[in-house]
């Protein structure tokens, strides 16, 4: 059985689309050993507390730089024996010290198809926004592995939304995140827990 630990900052609507999945039983061979938040008041913590999840804060506040705070972060994950770490509405890009730590080990749910509408600046309301101003009538949710970049490691899953006709980027959030990043960030998980991820080339591939 692995630990997984998840990654948050804010109300963890995708951590509790694990804790869900969790206990519907649909995550074969891994379990939730500790969620972790940058930021003291979280939500998700509670959510966590609900589930008897343990928890810790690592709060960006009190750490000057980015590599203190990787410090922070690293010490937290040995701390927990994780195995697998989910980024799940985690708000900052871990440096090169906690990827290469975890190197294939580490995954992220972003609310768009990769790699479009990706990368540094694209967070939250404004990938939804951006996705609008475009005018493309798809988009969707990828599951990816976290390397130094941002949103540039290997693929996972995909599952396309439709943009429909007087979409907001509010209403297409909750779309995407209803159709899409909950359905594919516990199906990853499941698939990592079971050991049928494999990368070749820097591509991750599904074992039949």
């Amino acid at each position: 059985m692995l630990n997984v630990a998840v990654l948050v900052s804010g109300g963890g609507t995708n951590l509790q689309a694990l804790i869900d999945a969790q206990e519907r039983g649909e995550i074969i061979g891994g379990k939730i050993c500790r969620v972790i938040s940058s930021k003291p008041g979280a939500y998700a913590l509670e959510r966590a507390a609900k589930a008897n999840i343990p928890t810790s804060v690592v709060d960006r506040k009190r750490y000057g730089s980015s590599y203190d705070f990787d410090d922070a972060i690293l010490f937290a994950l040995q701390n927990a024996n994780a195995d697998l770490i989910v980024l799940a509405g985690f708000m900052y890009i871990l440096g090169e010290k906690v990827t290469k730590k975890y190197e294939y080990k580490i995954i992220n749910v972003h609310p768009a198809l990769i790699p479009s509408f990706s990368g540094k600046g694209f967070y939250g309301l404004r990938v939804h926004q951006a996705a609008l101003d475009y005018g493309v009538k798809l988009t969707g949710a990828t599951v990816h592995f976290v390397n130094e970049h941002a949103d540039a490691g290997p693929i996972i899953l995909q599952k396309s939304v439709d943009i429909k006709n007087g979409d907001t980027p509010e209403i297409l959030q909750k779309r995407v995140m209803q159709q899409a990043e909950w359905v594919i960030l516990p199906k990853a998980v499941s698939l990592f827990c079971q050991d049928k991820i494999e990368i070749k080339d820097n591509k991750a591939y599904i074992k039949e």
